[in-house]
């Protein structure tokens, strides 16, 4: 069985940051693709960042030079350092990973005040 459990949401002034973290327990599974997905209120769930195993990056144009993502393959986590934020980057932040189907977290809050 496949569990995600996120961490890090929370409330944060404008040009603050903020750092989730997705563990991951795999059964001995490797983890290929790990990533974050976010979802606004009233908005569809968007891609934020991706990550391989060996660690090639994608980011959505929205939070480049902004979010990093980064992975611990020896500790199944992946994380993402939001720095400078903004208020339309409050959403929902969901963990997915992708073992030998996708796999999502439950999501965690993350609210940026103006």
């Amino acid at each position: 069985q496949v569990q995600l459990v996120e961490s890090g949401g929370g409330l944060v002034q404008a040009g603050g940051s903020l750092r989730l973290s997705c563990a991951v327990s795999a059964s001995g599974f490797r983890i290929n693709a790990m990533g974050w997905y976010r979802q606004g209120p009233g908005k569809q769930r968007d891609l934020v960042a991706t990550i391989t195993y060996g660690g090639i990056t994608n980011y959505a144009d929205s939070v480049k030079g902004r979010f990093t993502i980064a992975r611990d393959n020896a500790k199944s986590t992946v994380y993402l350092q939001m720095n400078s934020l903004k208020p339309e980057d409050t959403a929902v932040y969901y963990c997915n990973v992708v073992i030998w189907k996708e796999f999502w977290g439950k999501g965690t809050l993350v609210t940026v005040s103006s």
